[in-house]
């Protein structure tokens, strides 16, 4: 599908409704590879709309590093794969700040191109970068696929291509 301001579809709020199934039942594995990636916030909880997936004090909103960080709490370990760029240390540091030690591997590699987020039964992958203008602006081409074997060929593949970098 296309994405972006011209099309009213977003993919942040695809990524929104993935994290969130993802948070409810959370697979034992994600990944999450893109070259550049914001601490974007997917998630709008202003209105309470998600108060029920929250402890006793709901935030008002979640970025991708809150979301990713419980997700990991609830069990699932996470790769990120990322260039090892300033822009990305934002998120990065955030990201380990709010997980514990070995939840979360991080691979740093200059030739990173391919942008893509997998889940449990789920895969977000396409044209856009997880940044602002990736997520919510530009004019992208995504692809959102649950249930089937998508998912698992895609971690399988991820776990072979970064498996040097363990």
């Amino acid at each position: 599908m296309r994405t972006g301001g011209h099309t009213g579809v977003r993919a942040d709020a695809i990524l929104a409704t993935a994290l969130i199934g993802e948070l409810v039942c959370p697979g034992p594995v994600m990944w999450l590879v893109s070259p550049w990636i914001s601490d974007v916030k997917v998630l709008d909880n202003s209105q309470g709309t998600y108060d029920d997936l929250f402890d006793d004090n709901p935030p008002s909103a979640c970025s991708l590093s809150d979301l990713l960080a419980r997700i990991v709490a609830a069990g699932a370990s996470l790769t990120v794969v990322t260039r090892p760029d300033p822009h990305n240390a934002k998120f990065l540091g955030r990201l380990r700040r709010l997980t514990s030690q070995h939840a979360v591997r991080v691979v740093q590699n200059p030739a990173v191109h391919e942008k893509t987020i997998c889940g449990r039964d789920w895969l977000l992958t396409g044209s856009m970068n997880f940044t602002v203008r990736g997520l919510m602006e530009n004019d992208e081409a995504v692809s959102y696929k649950v249930g089937g074997s998508d998912a698992a060929q895609a971690r399988l593949e991820l776990a072979q291509r970064w498996k040097e970098h363990q």
